[in-house]
């Protein structure tokens, strides 16, 4: 079995819910060239076709740049498209069965909001990344629950997984986020709803390159 936690790191995009394909591969190859790592496809359409061929679309970019892709809550669709894994709700596939259809190798991420009790569960339950937010307001899910990151940093103490943190973050608001602990940051209108995607994603980047230059400044002192 291969180690499904370690790839789990840096800038996470999260794509929007549009129906302009074009438009979407555009902003998602800006994303992916400004340095996203991993790519997670949302879309709540009731078309299910468009939804198919959307995520195949994304799959088959990832591929090409080696981005991990990741499906948003429809387990179905991730098998079709050859996704890298999904990442499940509270209200979505229970994790146990996810894995059973997908296998061991694939990655499965569970929103934990602000609830470290929820995080415990899904801990037991095989997830092999714990999403923890909304840190900061967000216009995708304004009624979310608020999480601070002090969160992070206990559940950094208590599990040994990687840690996302989501919800309204920006370049400018996300450094206390990396201090507490955040492994990967995901974002959806920081990287598609701004004028350049390709410079937010670099912003972001280069929060997660100096990062790795202090620690490794650290390890030599």
């Amino acid at each position: 079995m291969t180690d499904r936690r370690s790839p789990v790191s840096g800038l996470y995009a999260v794509t929007p819910d549009v129906a302009d394909s074009a438009w979407l591969r555009a902003r998602v190859a800006q994303a992916l060239a400004g340095g996203a790592r991993i790519l997670q496809y949302r879309s709540k359409s009731p078309d299910r076709a468009l939804m198919a061929r959307q995520a195949c679309e994304l799959a088959a970019l990832c591929r090409a740049q080696g981005v991990l892709f990741i499906v948003n809550d429809d387990v179905q669709i991730a098998c079709e498209c050859g996704a890298h894994g999904v990442h499940l709700g509270r209200e979505d596939a229970a994790i146990a069965a996810a894995r059973a259809q997908l296998g061991d190798d694939a990655l499965i991420g569970a929103s934990c909001y602000d609830d470290l009790a929820r995080a415990q569960q899904c801990v037991d339950a095989g997830a092999d990344y714990l999403a923890f937010g909304s840190f900061y307001p967000s216009a995708v899910k304004p009624g979310a629950a608020r999480a601070i990151p002090a969160l992070l940093r206990e559940a950094r103490v208590r599990w040994h997984l990687p840690l996302v943190a989501i919800g309204g973050i920006t370049p400018e608001n996300a450094p206390p986020l990396l201090a507490a602990g955040a492994d990967a940051l995901a974002v959806i209108s920081g990287l598609f709803q701004v004028p350049d995607t390709y410079a937010a994603a670099r912003a972001f980047r280069r929060l997660f390159d100096a990062r790795s230059r202090s620690a490794s400044l650290d390890a030599t002192a």
